[in-house]
């Protein structure tokens, strides 16, 4: 008889599903965008930003992008085809990836891991572009490990095994128990692709998703053409940062993209393109639910179950929510000098990416997508933790509603948790 992998359990007993709201807001109409321009611009002086480029999608369609401040230190424009970092929305496509493999039955998201490997895991020598596995030596549970398993950040892993007090990767709960967000579980299953399938996963992310959705400008390795046009990047104490040419595929987050081809992505995504309805589904499904106050630390303690929000819960790659306007998802991206969020509405296929080059733009993200999209019920404090966030007025922290607003990017600055696993 075929075990049911626990994530699938919690499901059926209900743990997954997130609570819709009684009734649905009809989604209000789009601003103008010089009314969207203007917000932008506020924002970016309230925080300090120097870059920051955006896409609406409406129906399934794009209907603007822009660019707006400074690509470097010299003051070059950021445009709309400028070369921006995707950070860890690049795992959300490759989770559009995995569903396009699992249609043409390449993939299955409930069998172990282990069956499609030549040797156990850990006995593979260490790689450069993935992790090291020699640290799950003597620890069974890696062989319960799934695709589903590592899609819903639930192996039990830390973000990457560098950051373990001996630098050696661990299981540190039953796979798909709980979920606790890491970096290494997707570049596990890149590993598993690669060597246990023979796949080129970053061949097969351009002939499945780039090249039919007209993405000319995006890779997950660097290119030399990307550097005429090429955005770096300031952290949150203002200085610059150069932008890092990666050289080696990794699927946790090395996506070189612009916001135009990102924009057609995040279209056909909502738009449920180059998938079958199944798959769509799955992909955007609640999977796992979610049980911790924040997303980082990743292996923080999970909350008591009567203080458990039920309108989360992990999907494929991306957080799935239930709103004022209906079940949405969303995924960000973050390092020292980028911060990036998508979020997408089922009932109006609408989507707002946002892309920034300057990491103190994320205190702002919640205003802009609420200003363009209203209020869609993203798990914002989850996401942010003590994170203070530009409400338009001033800055609040959202785990601390009753906190004194702060009102300038200095302020910001001297109150910012730098959060270094996204």
């Amino acid at each position: 008889m075929k075990l049911l992998p626990i994530a699938l359990l919690l499901c059926l007993m209900g743990g997954c599903a997130t609570t819709p709201p009684r009734s649905i807001a009809a989604s209000p109409p789009l601003p103008a965008s010089g009314a969207v321009d203007a917000e932008v611009a506020r924002a970016m002086r309230a925080t300090g930003t120097r870059g920051l480029a955006i896409a609406i999608i409406d129906d399934g369609r794009v209907v603007s992008t822009a660019a707006y401040g400074e690509r470097n230190a010299r003051g070059e424009p950021l445009q709309t085809d400028t070369v921006m970092y995707g950070a860890s929305i690049t795992k959300t496509v490759f989770a559009h990836l995995v569903q396009q493999l699992a249609d043409d039955g390449l993939v299955d998201l409930d069998s172990p891991i282990d069956r499609l490997l030549d040797r156990p895991l850990p006995e593979y020598p260490t790689e450069r572009r993935y992790a090291d596995w020699s640290g799950l030596a003597g620890d069974p549970r890696w062989r319960a490990i799934t695709p589903r398993i590592l899609l819903t950040h639930s192996a039990g892993f830390a973000n990457f095994g560098f950051l373990e007090p001996d630098r050696r990767l661990r299981i540190h709960f039953a796979p798909g128990s709980r979920y606790a967000y890491s970096g290494d579980g997707l570049i596990l299953l890149q590993f598993v692709l690669e060597r246990g399938l023979g796949l080129d996963v970053g061949k097969e992310l351009q002939q499945r998703v780039f090249d039919p959705l007209h993405m000319r400008t995006t890779s997950l390795q660097w290119r030399d053409d990307f550097a005429h046009n090429l955005a770096d990047g300031w952290k949150a104490d203002g200085t610059p940062e150069p932008h890092d040419e990666r050289s080696t595929v990794r699927v946790a987050g090395s996506m070189d993209t612009t916001v135009d081809d990102l924009a057609r992505f995040a279209a056909a995504l909502i738009g449920g393109e180059l998938l079958s309805p199944a798959a769509f589904h799955e992909l955007t499904r609640p999977q796992l639910p979610i049980t911790t106050r924040t997303q980082f630390p990743t292996l923080q303690p999970e909350l008591p179950p009567e203080h458990r929000r039920h309108d989360l819960a992990a999907g494929l790659g991306l957080v799935v929510f239930d709103g004022p306007q209906g079940r949405g998802f969303f995924k960000g991206g973050h390092n020292d000098s980028t911060g990036n969020t998508l979020v997408c509405i089922h009932q109006s296929r609408r989507c707002m990416l946002i892309l920034s080059n300057d990491v103190r733009a994320e205190a702002a993200f919640p205003h802009l997508v609420r200003f363009v999209l209203g209020e869609t019920g993203v798990p914002w404090d989850w996401e942010y933790g003590d994170l203070p966030l530009w409400d338009g007025v001033g800055f609040t922290s959202p785990t601390r509603p009753d906190a004194e607003p702060c009102r300038d990017s200095a302020e910001l600055k001297a109150h910012c948790a730098t959060l270094d696993e996204r």
